[in-house]
């Protein structure tokens, strides 16, 4: 589907797979995760993703108003602030891919799915 960005000048297509990418990259930035999931429809089990794949554990949508609401899965370090960790990844994939593309971010939604005991 995508995102657009319109102004005086003519109009930017930004794809999922973008938007996707810069929010995987900074969440996984943040204190305390280690790894994102995908849900597989099928057989409804968690799969930690490849550093390469993290991508499919994000979902994008955009409403009729050309906002952004992002959805994260996550797995976090045994012993962390949940609390701290939500906090900071909603900022910084916030912070992120507004600055990147210029698009509004209307929601964003951290789905802790695991726990990594090290």
């Amino acid at each position: 589907m995508g995102a657009i960005l319109e102004n005086d000048n003519g109009k930017i297509t930004f794809t999922d797979e973008y938007i996707s990418n810069i929010a995987g990259l900074s969440a996984m930035e943040c204190y305390g995760v280690v790894g994102m999931t995908a849900i597989t429809a099928r057989e409804g089990i968690n799969e930690i993703l490849k550093r390469e794949d993290f991508r499919k554990g994000v979902r994008i949508t955009t409403d009729e108003t050309r906002q952004l609401a992002i959805q994260l899965n996550i797995v976090v370090e045994y012993g962390t602030s949940l609390a701290v960790i939500g906090k900071s990844i909603i900022e910084t994939v916030r912070y992120n891919v507004e600055n990147a593309t210029g698009l509004v971010v209307r929601d964003i939604e951290v789905v802790i799915s695991g726990i990594r005991v090290h």
